[in-house]
């Protein structure tokens, strides 16, 4: 087993949890060092040994230039836990630019690297100067790490390959289910429902204001066809309106945050659909990353609604998860909507919970087979 610093962008947020939690399976010794965005679970205390590197704000580029020199700093004072490390972890773009600096300033510049890429940051992908520089910072930052980490394909096709022109190693650890200890229980069967009114759920990190609008569209038109749930941490700062263009619609509620996973159970048992496409970065972050909600969904036989054209919307027709639409128009989405009946939907959830469920969660080996070649018994 390994020792493993882990350089995190939110101690609190609950995929960097996860993301320890299965090193900690795997029997790994870890230390971390992270920021606090101060998103979600405030009072969270880690098991698990953590250096401060102080709170950023969100979408707050000037502040976070200035929180990666002030995480930099702090590092200078904890030397000898990188030097120790057998495998440093940084997961995005700002962790790898402190976690490469604190390597270099340590001593710690043969400790191999490994850069986990959670989304691509809409700077990366930007037109102009700005954009321009922090790609070349990133391909630097490439060369000198000894595994990529992505969690969809898409990153690899689309960014890495034809836009960073990256040949290097990697591994795609797609971003599904994890449990700490036994899996929560599949249901043999989804709720049966008499009336045709469908919920459609909107569940996970609510950030997204294109389909903030697309949902409140299909709301409005459908107001005696669909309701709409809202699970999850609603990031105001990215939709400041969120509160009173909920309020215009009777037929959408807000349940707010869930404990995960325990109640991801009840969450999509109250779903008969999930809208699953995130629209926030189109044309890019957008179009090629695979959320973490299509695994949950599946999980429980929840049938998922995606965008043709994107990695998710791909990934929803080839595994049959759900269904599409052809466009970001309400007028697709509403027209599926209008289209849907109990038995399509059944049938789809009844393939699913047939569907081995490992197609869904991610197992602690996952992450082992996806690390080996970094790891001291391989080096």
């Amino acid at each position: 087993m390994a020792n493993i610093f882990v350089f995190a962008f939110d101690l609190t947020e609950a995929s960097q949890v996860r993301r320890i939690k299965n090193l900690q399976t795997l029997g790994h010794d870890i230390q971390s060092a992270a920021f606090r965005r101060g998103n979600m679970n405030a009072d969270f205390s880690p098991d698990w040994p953590n250096i401060d590197l102080g709170f950023v704000e969100n979408e707050q580029l000037g502040k976070r230039l200035v929180s990666i020199l002030r995480g930099v700093l702090r590092m200078t004072r904890h030397r000898d836990a990188l030097k120790e490390a057998d495998v440093i972890m940084a997961r995005n773009f700002d962790l790898l630019i402190i976690a490469w600096m604190s390597r270099v300033l340590s001593g710690a510049w043969r400790v191999p690297l490994v850069y986990e890429c959670l989304d691509i940051h809409g700077l990366l992908t930007k037109t102009g100067p700005v954009g321009a520089m922090m790609r070349w910072c990133e391909r630097r930052l490439l060369a000198r790490v000894k595994l990529l980490i992505v969690s969809s394909p898409g990153f690899i096709t689309h960014y890495f390959r034809a836009i960073q022109g990256y040949q290097g190693p990697y591994s795609i650890i797609e971003n599904k289910l994890w449990f700490d200890a036994t899996p929560i229980a599949r249901p043999k069967q989804r709720p049966q429902k008499a009336d045709d009114v469908l919920t459609l759920g909107w569940v996970g990190s609510i950030r997204c204001g294109s389909s903030l609008r697309l949902l409140m569209e299909a709301a409005d038109a459908l107001p005696e066809r669909i309701r709409i749930r809202v699970h999850g941490n609603v990031h105001r700062h990215a939709l400041p309106a969120f509160d009173a263009e909920v309020a215009k619609h009777p037929n959408v509620i807000c349940f707010g945050p869930y404990e995960y996973p325990t109640e991801l159970a009840e969450v999509y048992a109250n779903c008969d659909l999930v809208w699953a496409q995130d629209l926030w970065q189109r044309g890019a972050n957008s179009d090629w990353l695979l959320p973490n909600r299509i695994y949950e969904a599946s999980w429980f036989g929840c049938p998922s609604i995606a965008v043709a054209d994107t990695e998710t919307g791909r990934r929803v027709a080839a595994g049959h998860l759900g269904f599409t639409v052809a466009d970001t128009k309400a007028k697709s989405l509403i027209d599926l909507l209008k289209g849907l009946d109990r038995g399509a939907i059944t049938r789809v959830s009844d393939h699913l919970l047939a569907t081995d469920g490992d197609e869904f969660m991610l197992r602690p080996n996952d992450l082992q087979t996806a690390l080996i070649s970094v790891l001291p018994a391989n080096r």
